[in-house]
């Protein structure tokens, strides 16, 4: 795509490839390459891969500890969880999302020119400029970029606690006019995203307190199962920790857009930490039990909170100068296109959790084993989801489409070769090592017989997630919610129909399809050129 004249150097490329969809292949041999943009992923990625599957795995720990009660309190625990992750993605996913996405695109334009920043409201003046405006707009960076081949200087806004923030590529001539002013900033998407988060968490655990008994019957545990009372006391207790869990989930988003993944890192490995050093005391020394195990998830869950809100009043100045401010017009447009996503995305897990509760408590088990191994070495490629997303939301803010191409076909690429490792490394693992969770011999052979279907859809669910955040990172959201839907519908079909044929099998067998069907729609807008990936087309053509 030629602009006033000049070619784009990637556009020079591009054509020899035809197809936009080749542009997912294109070097493919540099995966592994620590360029700039390979050291500026891995940067992003390894500590949210880290922060991210830390309360996997804590959750996996619990269930060790658990495991060693019974089958029964097991499986109670597992439907629970179900219940309690199915609130919280419905809930505070799409939070997470916009708010990294917004923060990142503010960020940027705050640091590319900050009097633009300031004046910058999203929601209702965009085209509003100060008449004391002196640095270039977002759109004159961008043109003077392509100019020069995109050969700017990298400016990196180092906050007073030393984490990692955004780096924005700007202009030689013009980086000493658009350095930020050291101080707290004022992000006002951050300050929405918390507000939006404390009464989330609020709503969401008078929501599960008061209806955890028909929730449960939902799930199909029935009145008179031996799961019902340790799966009540579980969720009810669990639920006090909903405010915590939100509003801390809300901050990471924010440090997200910063492109700080470790602040993160650091809070949840402490949290975790502390709830597994709880575990064994709750559990087995004052003999609490089920109880036990959520009261030891509830105080590191708050223990998170406070350590990420200290961090960021540090940097962020979170009470905005007026009320107006706060962007909720924005989040809502947006949030209830993902809100429609992540309960389509989120149910056809609970629903093949709630098929498996109906098979018994054993099958059930082993099932809660199974998903809790398949959803945390999956999570660990949200790393190059999180990655993909803010350094794409850069990208398009700054309208530098050679970067954004490069980095979405590096972070796809990477996810691949990752997900054929946790192939490997799951199976083995699992096979070999399904006794820490459970002595019970029938829940060791249902094990056994996930196995090949866990280790086998590690590569697609990699793929699957990180496309999530290159499409989060392009704010293609409606896209996203849309073929989401398409996916649930095909795969909650799927669900019932191999579940009344194969009971244990088909339901692992619909997950597999249900991963599949994720992966062929996160990719289709890149591979098309459609969308925001438009120019991919231009550039392809004669």
């Amino acid at each position: 795509m030629a602009e006033n004249g000049i070619m784009h150097p990637l556009e020079t490329k591009s054509s020899s490839w035809g197809l936009p969809a080749f542009v997912l292949f294109k070097d493919a041999r540099l995966v592994f390459k620590l360029d700039s943009l390979g050291l500026e992923i891995l940067r992003i990625a390894l500590p949210a891969a880290l922060a991210l599957a830390a309360d996997p795995i804590a959750s996996l720990i619990d269930t060790a500890f658990i495991g060693r009660i019974g089958p029964v309190e097991l499986a109670a625990v597992g439907v629970s969880i179900a219940i309690f992750n199915q609130a919280s993605r419905i809930t505070i996913f799409p939070l997470v999302s916009i708010t990294t996405s917004f923060v990142a695109e503010e960020d940027t334009l705050r640091n590319i020119s900050p009097e633009a920043a300031k004046c910058e409201d999203l929601e209702k003046s965009t085209g509003h400029k100060s008449n004391e405006m002196k640095e270039l707009t977002p759109e004159d960076v961008a043109a003077e970029n392509l100019e020069k081949g995109a050969g700017g200087n990298a400016v990196t806004k180092e906050p007073e606690d030393g984490s990692d923030t955004s780096t924005c590529k700007l202009p030689s001539a013009t980086a000493s006019k658009t350095e930020v002013k050291k101080g707290k900033r004022h992000i006002p998407s951050a300050s929405t995203a918390l507000v939006l988060g404390l009464m989330l968490g609020l709503m969401q655990a008078i929501f599960l307190i008061f209806g955890a008994k028909i929730l449960l019957g939902v799930m199909g545990v029935k009145p008179n199962s031996p799961m019902v009372n340790p799966a009540l006391r579980y969720l009810t207790l669990r639920s006090l920790g909903s405010p915590a869990v939100l509003l801390s989930l809300a901050m990471q988003g924010v440090f997200r857009g910063f492109k700080d993944t470790k602040t993160p890192l650091y809070a949840t490995v402490a949290g975790d930490l502390t709830n597994i050093i709880l575990d064994p005391i709750f559990i087995f020394a004052l003999r609490l039990g089920v109880s036990g195990a959520a009261i030891a998830h509830v105080v590191s869950q708050y223990l998170i909170t406070l350590i990420l809100l200290w961090r960021l009043m540090k940097q962020v100045n979170l009470l905005p100068p007026h009320v107006k401010d706060l962007q909720f017009g924005r989040f809502l447009k947006h949030g209830l296109l993902l809100l429609g996503r992540v309960i389509a995305v989120t149910f056809c897990v609970t629903l093949a959790a709630s098929l498996a509760a109906r098979l018994g408590s054993t099958p059930m088990a082993a099932f809660q084993i199974c998903l809790q191994v398949w959803m945390t070495s999956s999570l660990l490629s949200d790393g190059l989801a999180v990655a993909g997303q803010a350094i794409l939301a850069c990208a398009f803010a700054e309208k530098d489409h050679k970067k954004a191409t490069a980095a979405a076909s590096r972070v796809l690429q990477m996810s691949f070769v990752l997900g054929v490792g946790l192939a490997v490394v799951v199976g083995l693992g699992l096979y070999l090592g399904s006794g820490i969770f459970s002595k019970d011999g029938s829940v060791l052979h249902l094990i056994s017989i996930g196995v090949p279907f866990i280790a086998a859809t590690q590569p697609i669910n990699s793929l699957a997630f990180v496309c999530d955040g290159v499409n989060f990172g392009a704010s293609d959201f409606a896209f996203t919610a849309y073929s989401m839907a398409l996916v649930a519908g095909a795969s909650i079909a799927s669900l019932f129909l191999l579940y009344e044929s194969n009971g244990f099998i088909g339901i692992w067998v619909a997950l597999t399809i249900y991963m599949a069907l994720r992966a062929v729609a996160g990719v289709w807008r890149m591979g098309t050129g459609t969308g925001p990936w438009r120019f991919l087309r231009s550039s392809s053509m004669p």
